[in-house]
């Protein structure tokens, strides 16, 4: 595993979002949603591709409080830009399990 800097953590903008609206994303090729995520009113709305529907329903994933990266540059995935990268981490069967604060927290939120 290779080290990284204070210097260089600190330059990563984690920040807590509350998804808004969520939806297939019919043009990937691997199962996937289109979310739409506000991270309050500093950083904006900002749509994000999400390989999560093994594990989560459209339904349940309105509301739901998510860590991403904000300070990504752009990236064009299919007809989409994603603005930001929402993070999980793989289960033992290879699907995608959210990262979230186990309590509500003020969306915008810069990890601590």
């Amino acid at each position: 595993m290779e080290t990284i800097g204070w210097n260089d953590f600190s330059k990563v903008e984690l920040r807590v979002g509350r998804i808004i609206t969520a939806e297939k994303f019919k043009e990937a090729h691997k199962p996937a949603y289109i979310l739409i995520v506000d991270f309050g009113e500093e950083i904006g709305i900002k749509r994000s591709s999400a390989q999560i529907t093994a594990l989560y329903t459209l339904e349940e994933l309105i509301g739901r409080q998510v860590v991403a990266v904000v300070n990504f540059p752009e990236k064009q995935i299919g007809p989409i830009m994603s603005e930001c990268l929402v993070t999980g981490f793989h289960n033992e069967d290879g699907e995608v399990a959210l990262c979230v604060p186990d309590k509500r927290v003020p969306i915008g939120t810069k990890l601590a």
